[in-house]
């Protein structure tokens, strides 16, 4: 076989997915362009995914477990494809990400750089690209990674939209990332986030001192059945909190914080002013 370019599956988790989709589809007897004609995607398309060179997709490991039959089985192409894209998140975040999507509310509360949500690419980027320079996670799972904060925004636009109340401790603002550039798009996405009709943008001045109520980052999300869930981070995983006992004090806590922060109005004014001296 002419320019057979063959992978290491233990390479990555891209070249594992990769490798046996050359597999499968070898042990069938089929061509890359029989193949391509059965899922709908150019063989360019299935050489690439054969070695690695382009990641898979939702949607074309849906393609994959249509064909080959592996559709709601532990083998499928799809649990793949998200066990791969999940694989350098915090555990719990992944379970987070999937009732963010259809909440009805999502209130924020984060401390020191930009929430994902408000991210543009660019930041995003710049965050990933130094948890590589780390040693954190690898040169796909940075990818990856962008990849999931323009999808989660997909979020703010679907209709109806939910409400996103946010709250931003004043170091999310000053922290510099990236550089003046990539700061001065930044902050004008979260103007621009301001201007939404379903958004609430404050930012928790450092003036607040013992007032502030968070000293670590929140998340409160309201459901379409009103039923509320909270999450939070340690160092080691993400937690979901379901139980109103715990909940509800931290909804109060949060409001506390909204009442006790800038207005939207002075938030905007205060990240405007921001802009100008980055300009």
């Amino acid at each position: 076989m002419v320019n057979r370019r063959e992978l290491n599956p233990e390479s990555s988790p891209r070249a594992a997915f990769g490798a046996r989709v050359r597999r499968w589809r070898e042990d069938r007897g089929w061509s890359q362009e029989d193949l391509a004609g059965k899922v709908e995607y150019s063989s360019q398309h299935i050489s690439a995914i054969e070695t690695a060179r382009k990641p898979p997709t939702l949607s074309f490991s849906r393609k994959l477990d249509l064909v080959f039959g592996t559709g709601d089985t532990a083998d499928s192409f799809e649990r793949e494809w998200r066990d791969m894209r999940h694989g350098s998140l915090l555990e719990g975040f992944p379970e987070y990400v999937g009732y963010e999507g259809r909440a009805a509310e999502i209130r924020l509360y984060e401390v020191g750089v930009i929430p994902g949500l408000l991210q543009t690419s660019e930041y995003a980027s710049v965050l990933a690209g130094s948890a590589v320079k780390r040693g954190a996670v690898t040169a796909d799972q940075a990818s990856e990674r962008v990849a999931l904060v323009a999808e989660r925004q997909a979020a703010l636009v679907r209709t109806p939209p939910p409400w996103v109340f946010v709250v931003l401790d004043e170091s999310c603002i000053r922290r510099p990332i990236g550089g003046p550039a990539i700061m001065e798009a930044q902050l004008a996405r979260l103007v621009e986030f301001a201007a939404l009709p379903n958004s609430v943008l404050q930012v928790a001045p450092f003036d607040m001192g013992e007032r502030r109520p968070f000293n670590l980052p929140i998340t409160v999300l309201t459901l379409s059945d009103r039923s509320l869930l909270s999450y939070a981070e340690s160092a080691q995983r993400g937690h979901l909190e379901r139980d109103n006992t715990f909940v509800l004090p931290m909804l109060s806590a949060y409001h506390q914080l909204q009442a006790e922060s800038h207005s939207p109005a002075e938030s905007v004014a205060m990240i405007s002013q921001l802009r100008k001296g980055i300009l």
